[in-house]
């Protein structure tokens, strides 16, 4: 929502002379808000459990961290070019606020990544160990050692 709400705010603006920074702004506002709300939608919508070889914890975590990081630059950046119009001064709140909000769940992320690699290792163990076990109750395998 603080995404849409910088992105709405800077397409507001109808006159800049260095554009550049604002245009900047808008492009980070823009993805940001449609990479998340794609992921969003896929997430409620449990779709991200029809494609299991793509690791979604990480997935929301690149794009959680990667969000913080351009709204922040993109923030800073807007911040010393703005001209004192009050669409760039909101852009900008709105801009740090968003940046606040992903950099919270960047770091939610982080932490259920570790959980999630965590389970992942205690899996394997748990299936090597199994398949170690299954190896050594075959007959066939048993007669190759003697």
């Amino acid at each position: 929502i603080l995404a849409l709400i910088a992105f709405i705010c800077i397409e507001t603006i109808m006159a800049c002379s260095p554009c550049e920074g604002l245009y900047f702004f808008e492009f980070v506002s823009c993805s940001a808000f449609v990479v998340t709300g794609v992921l969003l939608i896929m997430f409620s919508l449990n779709l991200h459990m029809r494609i299991p070889q793509i690791n979604w914890n990480l997935t929301d975590l690149v794009n959680t961290g990667l969000s913080a990081f351009l709204f922040f630059i993109a923030s800073i950046v807007l911040a010393a070019l703005n001209h004192r119009a009050g669409a760039e001064i909101a852009a900008v709140i709105f801009g740090f606020l968003a940046t606040a909000a992903y950099a919270v769940n960047t770091f939610l992320a982080v932490q259920k990544w570790r959980v999630s690699v965590r389970q992942q290792s205690t899996n394997d163990y748990i299936r090597a160990r199994t398949e170690s076990r299954d190896v050594d109750s075959r007959p066939e395998i048993q007669r190759l050692d003697t």
